[in-house]
């Protein structure tokens, strides 16, 4: 599976090199409830194809609509759900609006500085002058950042998300599927030749090397997570001491309460400094109370999809005993 932003540009410049024509949709405020954020991009062809979201469905069609009856010739701000019939007709709350730049696009070659960028884990801001049409690129700050103020249109792609997993087990399976579907770019580290046997998620790429080298290779930026699942203190604890000092955003292992204050003592041990180790998450993931290794994954994306946008859940562990121990 390949980054959402990529998808669409990748298809929106196979459209016009099979000579149709494609306008370029961009979500950049809502008010209200919203099923997508701000930056949301969705290509859609004169032929009536799209790709990509902007909204739960309705408005997409509108918009094909739109295609269909006049191609836009320039680009332009369209709203949706200014008023309570149109937004009862979309199904948008009320009141709610929403609204998006919609762009055509004059040759596949106009997409490929985001194509480069997307591919290469480069950071790029597009911006885009509604009243000349004219459009520029810059290096920008890593993010998924849109900004618009009526005239100026700017938009930051990339770097995607990159999970790196240590260890190939039956965890580390249901992670991968999970991280996937939430676009992630998911690296699994195993340099146990019986557990590579076995593998078997499609899209997520097999890393052969000993765990500290793959960190010092993959985490270098900070769209990076590290999630240390092999419960083999040999194996974990040489990821967590080179990720611990990386760039990453963030650490985790499994492991019981009774492991991972071991494992802090270990680290401090082996000369990392107090605020590195600090930076561990463990035992990883939200305590969700289940103890099946898809619950458990799910639990660590949990919590690293809550932390990257800022929630903070007072989640508190299962009577019984924390769901995510490990002997």
């Amino acid at each position: 599976m390949q980054s959402a932003d990529l998808e669409v540009v990748e298809t929106a410049q196979a459209w016009l090199e099979q000579g149709q024509r494609v306008a370029l949709a961009t979500l950049v405020r809502t008010f209200g409830s919203a099923p997508r954020p701000p930056g949301a991009l969705l290509a859609l062809s004169d032929q009536g194809l799209l790709a990509g979201s902007v909204s739960g469905g309705c408005i997409e069609a509108d918009l094909l609509e739109r295609m269909r009856s006049e191609f836009p010739s320039r680009p332009a701000l369209v709203s949706y759900g200014v008023e309570a019939g149109t937004a009862q007709r979309f199904g948008l709350p009320c009141g709610g609006t929403l609204e998006l730049v919609l762009e055509p696009l004059a040759t596949a070659t106009g997409l490929a500085p985001v194509h480069s960028a997307l591919s290469r884990r480069r950071c790029l801001r597009r911006t885009l002058d509604l009243e000349t049409g004219l459009v520029g690129y810059d290096d920008g700050p890593a993010g998924d950042g849109c900004e618009f103020d009526g005239r100026r249109l700017s938009r930051l792609f990339g770097p995607r998300w990159r999970l790196l997993a240590i260890g190939a087990g039956q965890i580390t399976r249901f992670l991968a599927d999970m991280a996937q579907a939430l676009d992630y770019e998911v690296l699994v580290c195993e340099p146990r030749e019986e557990y590579r046997a076995s593998w078997q998620v499609n899209g997520a790429r097999l890393i052969p090397e000993m765990p500290d080298d793959a960190v010092r290779t993959l985490a270098t930026d900070a769209r990076t997570l590290v999630v240390a699942l092999t419960h083999d203190p040999r194996l974990d604890d040489l990821a967590l001491m080179e990720a611990l000092v990386s760039p990453a955003w963030y650490v985790g292992a499994l492991g019981s309460q009774r492991s991972q204050a071991k494992r802090r003592e270990r680290l401090l041990e082996l000369g990392l400094a107090p605020e590195q180790v600090a930076r561990l998450h463990g035992p990883v993931g939200y305590p969700l109370g289940g103890k099946t290794p898809a619950e458990i994954a799910l639990a660590i994306l949990a919590e690293v999809t809550a932390l990257r946008h800022g929630v903070q859940l007072n989640l508190t562990a299962p009577a019984r005993a924390p769901s995510l121990a490990c002997a």
